[in-house]
């Protein structure tokens, strides 16, 4: 089951871009043809993001819309600049400085919200709606740059997949914080198994809208794996 935490992140992934359409066979036009996917809303992009919002069953219809208008318009907000290019035959690596909005810290409070205040989600509270509301809230950007690897394929210049930590940059979540790993462990280290057992199925309960899960896409594999790398808090 696939938690939206990081529906953010595994967005990314899905989308990676053969990038075969005709703007130009060359490693930069390819890069830039990549990115402006992103931009411009393609199809690509867009039935990825579909298609994982519709198998996570953790959101409600209305959240599962919200949440594809919040990943378009953070995609389509995207800039970038292509800063270098260097060909060594068959391969090629292209430089691109890209500024996007920055979610680790918004992504990282509301975790860390949820767990000290588990009681406060509900079937009419969930946590996928409180913690895209402090995405909103988010203005601050943060600019990265990222090295594409390309191959040259039958005459055709084609971008490599992303790693992981790429992929992140480009949804904005590049450093949020494994659910996992955070504080209020310490309740867990310091009880019994008995607790630790009814802990455990009260978070079930309380997380059937904040489960944290691996995931590779939006909350996917973009991020883990391109599948699995990716953990989901949501």
């Amino acid at each position: 089951m696939k938690k939206v935490l990081y529906l953010l992140i595994g967005i990314v992934l899905l989308t990676g871009c053969s990038c075969t359409a005709d703007m130009g066979n060359t490693p930069t036009k390819k890069v830039e043809e990549y990115l402006n996917k992103y931009q411009t809303n393609d199809a690509d992009v867009t039935n990825d993001l579909n298609d994982v919002l519709t198998n996570d069953t953790t959101l409600t219809d209305e959240e599962r819309n919200n949440y594809n208008d919040f990943m378009k318009k953070h995609y389509q907000d995207l800039q970038y600049e292509i800063k270098d290019e260097k060909i060594d035959g068959d391969t090629a690596t292209v430089e691109a400085e890209i500024t996007v909005r920055s979610y680790a810290d918004a992504i990282n409070n509301a975790n860390q919200h949820r767990l000290d205040n588990p009681d406060e989600f509900n079937d009419t509270n969930t946590f996928a709606t409180y913690r895209l509301e402090r995405l909103k809230e988010v203005t601050d950007t943060e600019t990265y740059t990222i090295t594409f690897h390309l191959t040259k394929e039958n005459d055709e210049w084609k971008v490599e997949n992303l790693s992981d930590d790429d992929l992140r940059k480009l949804s904005g979540v590049y450093g949020v914080t494994d659910v996992n790993t955070m504080s209020p462990s310490t309740t867990d280290e310091n009880s019994n198994s008995t607790t630790d057992e009814n802990n455990e199925t009260n978070k079930t309960t309380t997380d059937e809208s904040n489960t944290d899960n691996d995931n590779d896409g939006i909350v996917g594999d973009a991020i883990e794996d391109a599948a699995d790398s990716m953990k989901d808090n949501s």
